[in-house]
């Protein structure tokens, strides 16, 4: 009997989380979204940063900008999330994430390398230790191209 009822209990409680209705990203063509999360119970505010963007790690570039532009300013967060097309993008001090979903798994699309900059995962060499290595150098100077206005 008790076993019975906590069962009921629980298949209650996972039907009504089941019913809640999952936040979606905005599908607007080529449109950039930072996302800004409400309040608890509240819906997240979606707020355009840019038009006209091809594909979404452009958008991912423009979000990037805008959480340094806040970092320069004085800001202290270190996370910004956005949207493209239908996908949330998260920005943090590791890199690049997407996922369908605001709340569930999250790919890794991008990665910092050893000086801050994003590049694709596969492109980073690392360590031994696991920690990143830059990805290029400085080249020098030619001596023989004109010189810069």
């Amino acid at each position: 009997m008790r076993f019975a009822a906590i069962t009921a209990i629980a298949v209650g409680g996972l039907a009504l989380a089941a019913c809640e209705k999952a936040i979606e990203a905005p599908f607007d063509p080529g449109v950039c979204y930072a996302v800004e999360r409400g309040d608890e119970g509240e819906a997240p505010r979606f707020n355009k940063v840019a038009d006209n963007q091809p594909q979404i790690e452009f958008c991912a570039a423009r979000l990037e900008e805008v959480r340094l532009r806040f970092l320069r300013m004085g800001g202290s967060r270190q996370e910004i999330t956005g949207s493209y097309q239908g996908q949330f993008i998260f920005i943090d001090r590791g890199g690049v994430w997407y996922s369908q979903t605001l709340d569930g798994g999250r790919f890794n699309a991008m990665a910092r390398t050893g000086d801050g900059r994003l590049a694709m995962p596969g492109a980073i060499q690392r360590a031994i230790d696991g920690t990143p290595i830059a990805v290029s150098a400085n080249r020098e100077p030619d001596p023989t191209a004109p010189p810069a206005p």
